[in-house]
């Protein structure tokens, strides 16, 4: 009878050690990584650390304040790898768990809307329209609209579907900047053959906020010539005559390219939305986009600054939405072309 084979034992496992970049690295450097400092770290850490908490007693087991970090290493980069290369300690397959997790914890309606949030009291548009006429001159405004696309990769489902003009894969994402570049209201949900007036038309901004008359009479939204023209979203005349016409466009250039820097400086705060994001499902990824907006709010609030760029050039929004294309004026709402005949007459008959 044979003798039976030795018992192996079992190797201990080994763990990477993990390096405390809260107490490691100074302010600056948790910046240019992470896009916060230590003190927003934490602030975002307890947003959620209820989620994020893992019930268990073992250890290694990343505690809440890394897998925010973790995130934070992902969106300010695009780059998984960067996580787990980054000296945090987690293998690939945990950083993709730990994104998924903190990604959902975070772009939950509940947080989302303590830092995304469209003005409707009198005192919150008031202010807005404040803010927006020390720009240009222009009366009457609370928000600048526009649309941006972020690149995907192709997904198994509706494929054809989130194709742009461009003849790439996105997500098209309709947002709203203030006069001080904080996000009012995102929307990202759309694929990115869906052009900017349907995703508008479809919106609760739409049909609920302006829709119902939640804004206080004479607020506006300024959006370039792809957008109906309605009587609270102004958009530029196409063949402007001299006069108010042209005083109205100038001012109205001016003070719309707000939602053009603003778009410039989400992405380059958080560079996974400059280049293809690699995940699946597109769900996914607007959640990542939700997060990114929700978290460049807090930067805001909390006067963080952009790192510049690791190759000091000038990042550009997609030029997608430079130039989109027009509509036959038969087919523009006539009483918002009115209406902004009548504005334009009334605030700009003169050169200011």
């Amino acid at each position: 009878m044979a003798a039976p084979a030795p018992l192996r034992q079992r190797r201990p496992r080994r763990f990477r050690e993990r390096k405390d970049v809260l107490h490691d690295l100074d302010d600056g450097e948790l910046i240019k990584r992470y896009r916060l400092d230590r003190a927003g770290i934490i602030f975002v850490t307890d947003l959620v650390r209820g989620p994020l908490t893992n019930p268990t007693g073992r250890n290694q087991v990343l505690t809440p304040e890394m897998k925010i970090i973790v995130l934070l290493r992902y969106l300010a980069t695009g780059k998984m790898q960067l996580c787990s290369m980054d000296d945090l300690g987690p293998s690939q397959q945990t950083v993709s768990r730990v994104i998924t997790e903190t990604l959902m914890a975070l772009s939950s309606n509940a947080i989302l809307t303590q830092f995304i949030t469209f003005p409707i009291t009198p005192h919150e548009t008031q202010r807005k329209i404040v803010d927006f006429q020390q720009i240009a001159g222009f009366p009457g405004v609370i928000g600048a609209i526009d649309g941006t696309h972020v690149r995907i990769s192709a997904p198994s489902e509706f494929e054809g579907e989130y194709v742009n003009r461009k003849g790439y894969h996105s997500i098209n994402v309709q947002v709203i900047f203030d006069a001080k570049y904080k996000i009012t209201d995102i929307v990202a949900k759309w694929p990115g053959s869906v052009h900017d007036a349907r995703i508008l038309n479809e919106s609760s901004l739409n049909r609920v906020v302006f829709g119902r008359g939640m804004v206080p009479d004479g607020c506006h939204l300024l959006g370039d010539s792809g957008y109906p023209s309605k009587k609270w979203l102004l958009t530029p005349y196409l063949r402007p005559q001299p006069g108010p016409q042209s005083n109205y466009n100038r001012a109205h250039k001016i003070t719309r390219s707000v939602v053009e820097r603003g778009i410039g400086q989400l992405k380059r705060r958080f560079h996974v939305l400059h280049g293809e994001i690699r995940v699946q499902p597109p769900s996914k990824v607007c959640q990542i986009i939700k997060v990114c907006a929700m978290l460049h709010n807090i930067c805001k609030d909390r006067n963080i600054y952009i790192p510049a760029a690791e190759d000091d050039e000038e990042e550009v929004d997609d030029p997608l939405h430079l130039q989109p294309p027009q509509p036959p004026a038969a087919q523009r709402p006539r009483e918002g072309l009115l209406y902004r005949d009548e504005f334009a007459d009334l605030h700009f008959r003169n050169d200011n």
